[in-house]
C-alpha cells in the first residue's frame, strides 16, 4: 500500500517540502498551537490594541505593494499561464514571501490576547500552506503562472488587514463588512480554482493546484456557512425568579 501512494511525484514533492526554508519555520509554528494553551492558562490576556493597529495596517500596505507588483509583473508577461521567470516578478516574489512570515504574528496576537477560538484548523492550515507555497514560489516558480493567485490573494488580504486595522483603531464603531471580506475570499479562491484548472488542462500545470484550490474553497464556504448562514438554535427557556 505505501508503494502505491509512494508515485514518483509525491516523492519529488515530499523531496521539495524538505529542502524549503520555511519548513522549520512552519513546524514550529504547528507545534506552537497545542503548546498555547499552557501558555493561556498560566497568563492574562493583553489587549495590544495600538501593536494591533499599527501591524495591521502594515500588512494591509504590504499587500497592496505585492497586488500591484504581482500585476505589472502579470501584464508585461507574455500570458497569465506563463511559465517562466519574469524579472518584474522576482523582487515581489520576495517581498511575498517575507510577508507570509511576518503574517504568521496573527496567532501569536492570538495567544497573546487569549484568542482560541480564532485559532481553528481554517486558521492555522491557511497559514501553514500560505507561507510554504510562497517559499515554493520564491525558490523555484516565480513565474507570472503563479503570481495569478498569490497576487489574488495580496488584494483579498489588502481589505482583511485593513478591517482588522480600523477594528482595532475603533474599537467602539464596530464595521459592518467583516462578512464581504470572507466572500471576497472565497471569490479569490474559485478564480484561483478556474485558472489552475485551466493551467491544468491546457498549459501542463500541476494537479496539486487544484487539489489546493478546492480545499481552501471548500473550507472557507464551510466557514461563511457556519459563521453567517447558519441557523443558532433558540433558547425558549425562561428565567424563573
Amino acid at each position: 500500500m505505501a508503494s502505491v501512494l509512494l508515485t514518483p511525484g509525491v516523492v519529488r514533492f515530499a523531496e521539495t517540502l524538505r529542502s524549503l526554508k520555511s519548513t522549520p519555520v512552519a513546524v514550529a509554528y504547528l507545534c506552537l498551537v497545542p503548546l498555547s494553551i499552557g501558555w493561556q492558562k498560566s497568563t492574562k490576556p493583553r489587549s495590544l490594541r495600538k501593536t494591533l493597529v499599527v501591524y495591521n495596517l502594515v500588512c494591509s500596505a504590504l499587500s497592496l505593494y505585492s497586488f500591484g507588483a504581482f500585476a505589472y509583473g502579470v501584464f508585461v508577461s507574455p500570458s497569465w499561464f506563463h511559465k517562466g521567470e519574469v524579472n518584474a516578478l522576482k523582487h515581489v516574489f520576495l517581498l511575498y514571501w517575507v510577508t507570509k512570515n511576518l503574517e504568521l504574528w496573527d496567532t501569536i496576537f492570538m495567544v497573546l490576547r487569549h484568542r482560541r477560538r480564532q485559532m481553528s484548523f481554517l486558521h492555522v492550515y491557511h497559514h501553514t500552506s500560505i507561507l510554504l507555497l510562497s517559499d515554493f514560489c520564491y525558490h523555484h516558480y516565480p513565474w507570472a503562472a503563479m503570481a495569478v493567485p498569490l497576487g489574488l490573494n495580496s488584494l483579498v488580504h489588502v481589505f482583511l488587514y485593513l478591517y482588522y486595522g480600523l477594528s482595532a483603531a475603533f474599537p467602539d464603531k464596530p464595521l459592518t463588512w467583516k462578512r464581504r471580506v470572507t466572500e471576497l475570499q472565497i471569490v479569490q479562491f474559485f478564480i484561483g480554482l478556474v485558472h489552475s484548472s485551466l493551467g491544468y488542462l491546457y498549459h501542463g500545470f500541476c494537479v496539486y493546484g487544484i487539489a489546493y484550490g478546492l480545499s481552501m474553497v471548500a473550507l472557507f464556504s464551510n466557514f461563511y456557512y457556519r459563521a453567517y448562514l447558519q441557523k443558532r438554535p433558540v433558547n425558549h427557556s425562561k428565567k424563573t425568579s
